[in-house]
């Protein structure tokens, strides 16, 4: 089977790639970086996947969503673009599978134990807009499916603006951890989320579009002290703002209802892996950046996402 990952080298990407050659040696895997093959030139990718003699696609490419991006107007115009460019395939392939984001749910107001079936109005920001407007193209495709990431976290993430990984560096760098403001978000772990891509590969979905969660929310306070129950150093917690912010969290029991009883990784535990990773990585890490405490203040914990 021939399976093309868009985005191969991104944080899901990276994962899922390394799961799939250790666990599944039957799959062609094609990889391409942005480099080797510009997803937005159309007939570049027409000619890739033709010639590639592709199965499955597997679009995780994306850019926005971050705290880096000055302008989201043409960055929802160029991720648009991509995913039109794939999606016209949906004959030439065997299936699509596509990733949308909770904040299609609208994060300008709380989202809390959403099904997918619940209509709501058109998401405010940019990101969430563009993924909306993917679900609503896939709702009516017949060859694709969307899996609705809410949070995935786990080693590779970015360090800096990821509120999970940001707190075990801290942690060990022995600093603080802050939070701008507690929020409860459904976050999975990253190695839940590539079994759960694989059965979708090897698996003919009965729906287009699933929240893919583990069901069990969770807040960053709770989070930040079970970072220093698996740390020797105890970390003080510095809560910029009181209250809580908009929930984050989604139902799944549609993904339950296909995959059967799924063992999600408990916080606790993904939290031990990835100080393993960090610890073994600190010393490549850009501590200047970290300790920089004006960085801090830049962390928006609402804007923790998949991609």
């Amino acid at each position: 089977m021939n399976i093309f990952i868009t985005g191969a080298n991104g944080f899901i990407g990276l994962h899922l790639k390394e799961y799939l050659q250790h666990k599944h040696n039957n799959y062609s895997l094609f990889t391409p970086s942005s480099q080797e093959l510009d997803l937005a030139h159309e007939k570049q990718l027409d000619n890739y996947i033709i010639s590639n003699k592709i199965d499955i696609i597997i679009h995780l490419a994306n850019k926005g969503g971050g705290r880096d991006i000055t302008n989201m107007k043409n960055i929802t115009e160029y991720n648009l673009r991509i995913f039109f460019n794939i999606v016209k395939h949906e004959k030439n392939v065997k299936k699509i599978i596509s990733f949308g984001s909770g904040a299609e749910y609208g994060k300008h107001k709380p989202i809390v134990n959403v099904t997918e079936e619940e209509s709501t109005p058109m998401p405010l920001d940019a990101y969430g807009f563009y993924k909306s407007i993917t679900s609503k193209y896939i709702e009516r495709a017949n060859n694709i499916v969307q899996l609705r990431i809410f949070g995935a976290y786990g080693e590779y993430e970015n360090y800096r603006f990821r509120f999970i990984s940001n707190a075990i560096v801290k942690n060990l760098l022995h600093l603080p951890i802050t939070i701008n403001k507690n929020v409860f978000f459904d976050y999975i772990y990253i190695d839940d989320l590539t079994k759960i891509i694989t059965w979708f590969i090897n698996n003919e979905a009965k729906e287009k579009i699933y929240n893919v969660v583990s069901g069990t929310k969770i807040d960053l306070i709770t989070l930040a002290n079970t970072i220093n129950e698996t740390s020797d150093f105890k970390s003080d917690i510095n809560i910029l703002k009181d209250g809580l912010n908009n929930e984050y969290t989604a139902n799944n029991s549609r993904l339950l209802s296909e995959l059967g009883d799924l063992n999600f990784t408990e916080p606790k535990e993904a939290i031990i892996k990835m100080r393993a990773y960090f610890s073994y990585n600190l010393k490549n890490l850009d501590k200047a950046k970290i300790i920089n405490e004006e960085n801090l203040k830049r962390i928006d914990t609402m804007w923790i996402k998949g991609k």
